[in-house]
């Protein structure tokens, strides 16, 4: 069993300090995601992990061995950067071939790795090639068996996707996914991208300002959010929340003020309080379908087009409202909505959060 925890790591630069006492564990055998805005303190964390950066409080363990004093060549892990850090004077061959020969393997031995490793990454015909002469993602191929073939015991990998292009990403994607899965290797996957970590994350660890806001599978943090934070950054396109001004409970429900005299009926009764309201595009219903009657219906005096966002297979409308943007699924790729809107979301996908936007655990129940 080979997991890495973090234990109470605080890392300072200078007077700054960008991770503020953290606890984390990553599993054995599986893709720990780090996700998160820019200067989050991911990568720091990564690099942390990987000994390229000294913690300045805390310890980290990897396979139970506390490994702050230990070298980053004896940490039993391998990274893959996003700048491929290949040697531009070594032919691929020689790449895959160099962390081999610091380890005092023989020649026969080399031929035997690297066979193998060109024969998963589909390096065969690279091998005497250089890096310039071959494209972003031949290039990061090679850092991967470069990376694979020491057989490490922790995979690191640093935003490695975000030099290429989209076709390239959507196809490395699912070669990492099908090779962790082949290897059951421990990993650690840092990106800014959530579509990597809903596609390759077993657990997602979802970073602000070097703090955990929620650790969870993918769908755990797409369905049931922690915080606004959460709910706002997970999700293509984000969740529409609004900001609750007033609770009033009337015979069948509750009536939430939402502000410049709009209002949401609620059909059962509100057990939380003033805070925000939060749904998903895909969730909300036009004024046309019932939907039942377990719904919060919210009418909008007037809207305006802001934007039609078409994704293939699905188009969203941006709307202007009295309450902000309403960003909705819609089923014409060219919708004219203008004026007075009515729309409804079923109860159960709602989420209600606090004024400190922190999740509501129950915000819909009975009376």
């Amino acid at each position: 069993m080979v997991d890495v925890q973090l234990s109470n790591i605080t890392k300072r630069f200078g007077d700054v300090t960008v991770i503020p006492g953290m606890d984390l564990t990553i599993p054995d055998g599986q893709v720990t995601v780090l996700l998160g805005p820019s200067g989050c303190g991911k990568s720091t964390i990564l690099r942390m992990i990987a000994g390229l950066e000294a913690p300045s409080d805390g310890d980290i363990r990897i396979d139970d061995e506390v490994v702050n004093a230990v070298p980053p060549v004896d940490r039993g892990c391998a990274m893959v950067f996003q700048n491929y850090a290949l040697y531009p004077h070594k032919t691929v061959y020689k790449n895959l071939a160099f962390p081999l020969r610091m380890a005092g393997l023989g020649k026969d031995e080399i031929e035997r790795n690297i066979g193998e490793i060109a024969e998963v990454l589909e390096l065969g015909e690279l091998l005497g090639r250089y890096p310039r002469q071959l494209s972003g993602g031949q290039r990061q191929r090679v850092a991967m068996g470069r990376a694979m073939i020491r057989k490490p015991k922790v995979f690191l990998y640093d935003e490695p996707l975000s030099n290429l292009d989209l076709e390239l990403r959507v196809k490395l994607r699912i070669e990492i996914a099908k090779l962790q899965r082949e290897l059951g290797a421990t990993t650690v996957y840092v990106t800014h991208d959530q579509t990597e970590a809903m596609t390759l994350a077993h657990k997602v660890v979802l970073l602000r300002n070097g703090l955990i806001e929620q650790i969870g599978a993918p769908m755990e943090l797409y369905h049931k959010p922690a915080n606004i934070f959460v709910a706002g950054f997970i999700g293509t396109p984000r969740m529409n929340i609004f900001p609750i001004d007033d609770v009033t409970a009337n015979g069948s429900g509750a009536t939430l003020a939402l502000g410049h005299g709009i209002t949401a009926a609620v059909p059962r009764g509100l057990t939380g309080r003033p805070g925000n309201v939060g749904f998903r595009p895909e969730h909300i219903l036009n004024g046309d379908d019932d939907g039942g009657d377990d719904m919060l219906a919210i009418e909008f005096p007037a809207v305006s087009m802001l934007a039609v966002e078409r994704l293939g297979d699905r188009t969203f409308a941006h709307l202007h409202t009295g309450l902000g943007e309403l960003i909705m699924l819609v089923t014409e790729e060219s919708p004219d909505i203008d004026g007075r809107l009515r729309v409804r979301v079923p109860a159960d996908a709602c989420q209600f959060f606090d004024n400190d936007g922190t999740a509501m655990a129950a915000a819909i129940g009975s009376a």
